[in-house]
């Protein structure tokens, strides 16, 4: 997964709702192999750039760090999503394409 994919996955999972660390971690492995510790860098590098901010909440006698989108995290999400679909587009244009090549080779033979 590159930087980009991984920001907007994760600025996707804070837009729905503010989100925990190891809540948010647990959505990203059902897509990607990942440990926990990969994704506090990625936090951090999404707050130090604006688009999302913290507050602590108590629970079970602890603080927990808590992330939610910024107006700017939101239009970079936007911006990311419309990159993500032109991307899935030209997959889906390719494999299309190929399967109409299959179609080509089987009625060929």
């Amino acid at each position: 997964f590159t930087a980009p994919l991984l920001d907007f996955l994760v600025l996707s999972i804070i837009r729905r709702e503010d989100s925990y660390g190891y809540q948010i971690s647990q959505q990203l492995k059902r897509v990607a192999s990942m440990k926990d510790s990969t994704l506090y860098p990625i936090l951090k590098r999404l707050s130090d750039s604006g688009y999302v901010d913290t507050y602590d909440q108590p629970f079970q006698g602890r603080n927990r760090k808590y992330y939610r989108i910024t107006a700017s995290g939101i239009q970079q999400q936007k911006l990311l999503f419309e990159e993500w679909q032109a991307y899935t587009d030209a997959i889906t244009a390719i494999l299309q394409g190929e399967t109409e090549s299959m179609k080509g080779d089987l009625e060929d033979e």
